[in-house]
C-alpha cells in the first residue's frame, strides 16, 4: 500500500460514497454496486470482504470482494461473483495496485484457493489469466428505426420475418419473471449445466427495482422468450435469458427479442446495448457475432494461492461432459429443486 492510499474493508457507512464513485467512474460496471456482493451473499451465504480506496478520507477505488464457499479445497475469493465483470477500479493504477495487494493478503492470509478478477479492462497486473470468455458491447443508434437496418443482412431478415410473418412482439414488466425463469431453467438443463434459485431473481428485482427490468415475446399469448436487463447509466445489460424449446428455430425468437430490445432502449434515451458475457467457443458466442457485435477480450486475472491451476469447471472442459451429460438427463422438477446447493459452489 503506497503512503497516500488507504485501504480498509468496505463498511455499511461507505454505501453512499462507494456507490457515488462508481456512477462516476467510467470504467465502473453495474457489478461494482455494492448492492451486488451484498444480495449475492445474502442469497447464497458467501461473505462481503469488498475492499474501499481513500485519499484524505475520499474514496478513490473501489473492489468488490466476496469470499464463496467451496466443496474442497481453499473457498475462493471472487470480484465479483455470478457476474460478468468485476476486478478493482479506481482514479489511477496506484490505487488499484493498493486494491490488488490488499485482497492478495486477505487470500494468503486466510489460506484461501485463489483471488479471482473478472475485470473488464486490463488492470496490466502480472497474474495467470484465462482467454475464455469474450464480451459484446456496442454504442446504440441514434433512432429506434434505425436498429434493424444495422444488423447484418442475414439477422436483419430473421428478427423482420419474426416480426411480420410470425407476428411476435416484445412486451416488457416485472412479473414475467416467472417466465423467465422457467424458460432459463429449461434452457440450462438442456445444456447440462444448473440454474439459479428463483429467489435469486426475485432478490435481484427487489435489491435493484430501478435498475431491473424484465422483457417477454409472445407470439399471440405463448410466451417464447424472456430476458432480465439491468440498468445502470447510460447502458443496458441484457443479462439472464431463457427460451421455449424450439422457438429460435421455428420463429427465431432470440434474435426478434434483442433487436426490440435494442428499440426499446434507443426509445428510453439508453446509448449503450452490452450483450453480455460468451464463452469463445460457444453458440451464444456466434450468435451475438452474427447479429452484429464484435467481441472484446474480457482479463480475467488469478492469484493462486492453494489452488493449483485455473478454474476448469466448465462446458469447454472436455472433462465435465459426463457431468453435464447426467444433468440434461434430470426431470426439470429436480434441478430446479437442485439449483440453490449446485448454485452455490458455482459462483
Amino acid at each position: 500500500m503506497t503512503a497516500d492510499v488507504e485501504v480498509r474493508p468496505a463498511v455499511e457507512g461507505d454505501r453512499e460514497a462507494w456507490d457515488a464513485f462508481v456512477l462516476a467512474e467510467p470504467r465502473a460496471t453495474f457489478f461494482h454496486l455494492c448492492a451486488w456482493a451484498r444480495a449475492v451473499c445474502e442469497e447464497f451465504g458467501h461473505r462481503d470482504r469488498s475492499l474501499v480506496a481513500l485519499r484524505a478520507g475520499e474514496v478513490v477505488g473501489v473492489l468488490p470482494l466476496v469470499r464463496c464457499r467451496a466443496l474442497r479445497g481453499g473457498a475462493p475469493l471472487i470480484s465479483s461473483p455470478y457476474a460478468v465483470y468485476g476486478g478493482p477500479v479506481g482514479v489511477d493504477g496506484e490505487v488499484e495496485r493498493a486494491l490488488f495487494e490488499a485482497a492478495e493478503r486477505i487470500a494468503v492470509d486466510e489460506r484461501l484457493g485463489r483471488l479471482e478478477l473478472r475485470s473488464l479492462h486490463d488492470p496490466g497486473f502480472d497474474l495467470p489469466r484465462s482467454e475464455l470468455y469474450a464480451t459484446f458491447i456496442k454504442d446504440l443508434p441514434e433512432s429506434a428505426s434505425e436498429v434493424l437496418p444495422g444488423m447484418p443482412k442475414k439477422a436483419r431478415a430473421d428478427a423482420r420475418r419474426a416480426r411480420k410473418q410470425h407476428g411476435l412482439t416484445l412486451h416488457e414488466g416485472r412479473w414475467f419473471v416467472a417466465d423467465l425463469v422457467r424458460l432459463f431453467h429449461r434452457n440450462k438443463r438442456d445444456l447440462g449445466s444448473p440454474g439459479l434459485p428463483s429467489s435469486y431473481f426475485a432478490r435481484l428485482l427487489a435489491t435493484f427495482p430501478e435498475a431491473t427490468t424484465v422483457h417477454l415475446v409472445k407470439r399471440g399469448s405463448e410466451p417464447l422468450a424472456a430476458v432480465l436487463s439491468f440498468l445502470f447509466r447510460d447502458q443496458v445489460l441484457a443479462y439472464y435469458s431463457g427460451t421455449a424449446q424450439d422457438a429460435d428455430r421455428s420463429f427465431k425468437a432470440s434474435a426478434f427479442m434483442y433487436m426490440a430490445l435494442q428499440e426499446w432502449c434507443v426509445e428510453r434515451g439508453y446509448r449503450v446495448f452490452d450483450f453480455g458475457r460468451s464463452r469463445k467457443d460457444s453458440g451464444a458466442f456466434r450468435f451475438k457475432s452474427h447479429q452484429g457485435f464484435e467481441p472484446r477480450d474480457l482479463h480475467y486475472l488469478f492469484r493462486l494461492v492453494r489452488d493449483e491451476g485455473l478454474p476448469s469447471l466448465n462446458p469447454s472442459n472436455p472433462k465435465t461432459r459426463v457431468l453435464r451429460d447426467t444433468w440434461r438427463r434430470l426431470p426439470l422438477p429436480l434441478t430446479h429443486a437442485l439449483a440453490r446447493p449446485a448454485s452455490r459452489y458455482l459462483p
